[in-house]
């Protein structure tokens, strides 16, 4: 492997601390691949076959996947990494494509499910044909026979209190908060709400939650817009909004621009390249990330060291930045790649993503 890549963020974003696990084992003797158990790799000429899934292809955060994907190839010359995805959020397409995958008979298939459970079972059959399964976005899965390993970029549970607390502070503490995910299956988008919650029920008891459940966007921008107004003509006194998709974040704030509505403060999950206007605007009180591209980097190494029959283990350099000196602990890898976004970082207008 070339020189360990450095995410372009790193000078400009806190990287702050994540699930900082106390293990010390190693985990990787269950991932056989289709060439595993020799260590030689596999596919035409020795090349490794990397296949990626992500939830959907066209937005901007699997765009940016895919470009980590890409280098992850460009570095590895005895690797073919690829990205594949469905053309919108549904768990059904997702299989379809996991299945051509399989068929294709690659090494390794990588998957960001847009519903864990659903894709569970088809991923369970790519690995009893001999394919090294690892997910990112799915911790629910680590340790069953669906998958041989989890990527995760920090503790959930963390990101999503990081979530909550600068939007409760900027609340003043009270009034009514909405919130918006991806889809109600996407394990990750309702962890990180459930843990807001949490964080919201325990320390800020006049802050009052006013839908039942959150909004679903499905991770599209014109469906997040509509949320938005509805949400807005719901709730005239809302004060507060959390999106947990990069959609529903900054459409939120794109529509409070629009009205000129300044009584509702916004926090969520965002891209530098779209929250750094917004933030700077004052739409959009606080934004927080990961590199998309990291994360398809990474799970790509674990996949490739998996099927090449090396293990992974905690303190171990995946390659990129924020998994320098991963943690390995029930079938999860877990890296430390949170970054928080500020007005005024990117007051030169170059954003990295």
């Amino acid at each position: 492997m070339r020189a360990r890549r450095r995410a372009p963020l790193a000078a400009a974003a806190a990287v702050t601390s994540a699930m900082m696990l106390a293990a010390c084992g190693s985990v990787g003797e269950s991932g056989g691949g289709a060439a595993g158990s020799d260590g030689n790799g596999g596919g035409d000429g020795g090349q490794i076959e990397i296949g990626l899934v992500p939830k959907v292809e066209g937005i901007s955060w699997f765009q940016r996947m895919e470009e980590g994907v890409t280098s992850f190839d460009e570095d590895h010359e005895d690797v073919s990494a690829f990205q594949t995805g469905p053309d919108s959020e549904d768990a059904a397409k997702q299989v379809a494509v996991i299945e051509d995958l399989i068929a294709q008979n690659v090494d390794a298939i990588v998957v960001v499910p847009n519903d864990p459970q659903a894709v569970a079972p088809v991923l369970e059959r790519a690995r009893n044909n001999g394919i090294v399964v690892v997910t990112h976005e799915a911790p629910a899965l680590a340790g069953t026979e669906s998958i041989d390993l989890d990527v995760e970029a920090f503790s959930n549970q963390e990101f999503g209190e990081q979530m909550f607390a600068p939007l409760a502070e900027a609340m003043g503490g009270e009034g009514q908060l909405v919130g918006e995910v991806g889809s109600l299956t996407s394990e990750t988008h309702m962890a990180w709400y459930n843990a807001g919650l949490d964080y919201i029920e325990e320390n800020y008891p006049d802050i009052e939650v006013v839908s039942d459940q959150p909004y679903e966007d499905n991770n599209s921008d014109s469906t997040a817009r509509s949320n938005a107004q509805e949400i807005l003509r719901a709730y005239p006194d809302l004060a507060g909004f959390v999106g947990t998709s990069v959609s529903a974040l900054a459409n939120f704030a794109a529509i409070l621009e629009e009205q000129g509505n300044t009584d509702v403060a916004t926090s969520g999950l965002s891209l530098p390249s779209i929250a750094g206007p917004y933030l700077d605007d004052g739409w959009i009180t606080h934004a927080q990330t990961w590199d998309p591209a990291g994360a398809g980097y990474v799970s790509c190494y674990v996949a490739m060291q998996l099927v090449n029959g090396e293990d992974v283990a905690t303190g171990d350099d995946l390659g990129y930045e924020g998994y320098d000196d991963v943690t390995v602990e029930d079938g999860i890898v877990s890296g430390n790649a949170t970054m928080l976004l500020e007005s005024g970082q990117f007051s030169d207008g170059e954003y990295p993503f």
